[in-house]
């Protein structure tokens, strides 16, 4: 669903850039490892001793690294959650159903924009499992206010219950909630905290070229995005203008990734990192920042 940016500039990110992986820090791989099979539908691609890569189709989407000794800070940068993006409204009923089944706590929302649920996995990194609605209307983040237009012309506060009866007609009354995931989900969106909205759109707007599609100050958020999506990022003060980042032995956010559709691509933004002095370093197939609150960025060119 693409909707008006707010912002953009000459050095816009290309259009077809996505996101890719999330990578996290766990104290327990066995337990994340099995949350993330048994409740959300992961295949396991690989592990070793003290890693772990979760898949759908054969591409990981989230990689788990274990360090012993870790805890979950308060009021620290990170992640605020990971979303996943369904392919249609089946396929999250689905979702939302298994989660009820197995009575885990989650919080159905419907944003008009999306459909979406709310939950934390067993060490408390919070998730969003959505589906486009665009259908239903949109969203706006303007005048230190976010709210919803519904098609009708209705307005919407953005953050109603979702009605789980019209969800859940998607499902045919044998369906299998164990069923895999579609090939088709995908890391859809990461919102962050951070420590000065200012200072990360910055960032992830004036270098790195995402397109500013809302910001207000007086929630404290805003939402950034490639090629007119919604948001690929959203960033957030809640935890307080300022708050430091984690220290090394948290668990929660290592990084996430950014899927640049070629080496071109890549060379602009390396050279707008290198003109801001911004440290760059290189890892496996791709080159690692920190955005301004110490939240790990892997940039990664998919014709590398």
């Amino acid at each position: 669903m693409n909707v008006t940016p707010r912002t953009t500039s000459m050095t816009s990110i290309h259009p077809a850039t996505q996101l890719g992986q999330v990578s996290l820090t766990v104290s327990s791989l066995e337990n994340q490892v099995r949350f993330y099979q048994q409740v959300l539908g992961f295949n396991l691609h690989w592990r070793n001793e003290h890693s772990a890569g979760l898949s759908v189709a054969g591409t990981d989407l989230l990689i788990l690294i274990e360090q012993p000794n870790v805890k979950r800070y308060p009021r620290v940068t990170g992640l605020y959650h990971f979303a996943i993006l369904f392919p249609d409204h089946r396929h999250l009923a689905r979702a939302i159903a298994h989660l009820f089944e197995l009575k885990i706590p989650n919080s159905p929302t419907d944003h008009i924009l999306t459909k979406t649920t709310y939950l934390n996995d067993p060490e408390g990194n919070g998730i969003e499992l959505y589906a486009e609605s665009p259908e239903d209307g949109e969203w706006f983040m303007e005048n230190d206010d976010y709210y919803a237009l519904r098609t009708d012309g209705s307005l919407s506060n953005g953050r109603e219950p979702l009605d789980l009866e019209a969800l859940f007609s998607h499902l045919k009354a044998d369906e299998n909630l164990d069923a895999p995931l579609s090939p088709k989900t995908r890391i859809g969106h990461v919102h962050l905290h951070v420590q000065d909205i200012d200072q990360a759109v910055d960032f992830y707007h004036g270098i790195l070229g995402f397109d500013v599609m809302g910001r207000s100050k007086g929630i404290g958020m805003a939402f950034v995005s490639a090629g007119g999506y919604h948001h690929h990022i959203g960033l957030n003060t809640w935890q307080g203008a300022g708050a430091p980042p984690p220290p090394p032995d948290a668990v929660g956010l290592r990084y996430f990734s950014i899927k640049l559709p070629d080496q071109s691509e890549m060379e602009k933004i390396l050279a707008r990192l290198d003109q801001s002095e911004i440290p760059v370093e290189l890892q496996g197939d791709g080159f690692f920042v920190r955005d301004p609150s110490q939240n790990g960025v892997l940039l990664i060119a998919e014709d590398l």
